[in-house]
């Protein structure tokens, strides 16, 4: 008994200790720091970055990564990993849309895609919790399997033609005062708060923490580990779908091809926002601060002329940069 105690500890005491961290930390304030630099540079060498037609088209661009970074985070936070997200989002907009072109109604439609997003987190988390296979093999697998759903569905042809309502989903902007702020940003920014109150404030967020940050001191202290990983790779496929259902109404078609490479760009938004890939560490908003910043890197690539196929070695190198800092990182805590 007194074992048991014991090592519920440690747990604690990271849970417990985290707190400020879990607002905040170290490597978010230097993402921010980062990522002001940035604006500022391109806002004095480009005369179009600062404009709000610009500013807005950023911010609908990078609002469907955030919202299914929101769910890798929580997976990453228990030291696991989703590859599938990008195939997700691409399989549940393509849900919707069939749904659509087969007479449904759009409320209908969007339930019937993100049910299919969720269910594809659900059979993730099977894998991984109830099969016992390893995460990178298991949502690789499943990245396979989810796009080539998308292929043999429309034998590689895009799906067009789908109504103006369900459009409006990712091309409305709502009045607010002067400007019109995209609808996927404040889906974004609902979500955002949304889950950070949950990882904040919530048991199960910060058992999420302590998962991560020592698995088998959490199963001593009886967290039921299995439970929780199921639940998040779960909560992950949802936002996904939800990202991948603003991405298609956006677009107006849902293309087979959609979201294709988006787990690159989801996982380092991620990792460059904060969250450690050995779990246990990381918050939401520091995941958007790296959804952001990837975003306006690619941006401002573009404005400066950047030629455009050597865009994605500037993007890899950021990301090894990251994971750099975030081994650096531990290493120092682990010395401590």
């Amino acid at each position: 008994m007194h074992e048991r105690i014991a090592a519920a500890k440690p747990a604690s005491r990271a849970a417990n200790g985290a707190g400020w961290r879990r607002l905040i930390g170290i490597q978010e304030l230097g993402i921010l720091a980062i990522f002001l630099l940035w604006c500022t540079f391109l806002s004095l060498t480009t005369t179009t970055f600062l404009t709000p037609t610009n500013v807005f088209n950023m911010l609908r661009a990078f609002s469907w990564i955030a919202i299914a970074a929101f769910g890798e985070c929580l997976v990453i936070l228990t030291a696991g990993i989703d590859l599938s997200v990008g195939s997700n989002m691409a399989l549940s907009g393509l849900g919707a849309a069939l749904l659509l072109t087969w007479g449904a109604p759009v409320w209908l439609a969007v339930l019937g895609g993100m049910l299919v997003g969720t269910l594809v987190g659900l059979v993730n988390g099977l894998l991984v919790t109830r099969f016992q296979l390893p995460a990178f093999i298991a949502t690789l697998g499943m990245m396979s399997i989810a796009r080539g759903i998308t292929y043999g569905a429309t034998g590689g042809w895009p799906v067009r033609g789908l109504p103006k309502e369900f459009n409006r989903l990712g091309q409305y902007d709502l009045p607010v005062g002067e400007w019109g702020v995209p609808v996927p940003v404040l889906v974004m920014l609902v979500l955002a708060v949304f889950t950070s109150i949950f990882l904040g404030r919530t048991t199960n967020g910060r058992h999420i923490y302590a998962v991560g940050g020592n698995e088998e001191a959490a199963r001593v202290s009886g967290i039921n580990n299995r439970r929780l990983k199921l639940l998040v790779y779960t909560a992950c496929g949802f936002f996904a779908a939800a990202g991948g259902i603003l991405m298609t109404a956006r677009l107006g078609v849902a293309a087979p091809t959609a979201a294709d490479g988006y787990e690159l760009d989801i996982i380092a938004a991620v990792v460059i926002g904060g969250v450690s890939l050995f779990g246990g560490e990381g918050t939401i908003l520091g995941v958007l601060i790296g959804a952001a910043l990837m975003q306006t890197i690619r941006t401002g690539l573009n404005l400066l002329g950047f030629p455009t196929y050597w865009q994605p070695a500037a993007i890899g190198a950021v990301i090894i940069f990251a994971i750099m800092f975030d081994r650096w990182q531990k290493g120092r805590s682990i010395q401590a």
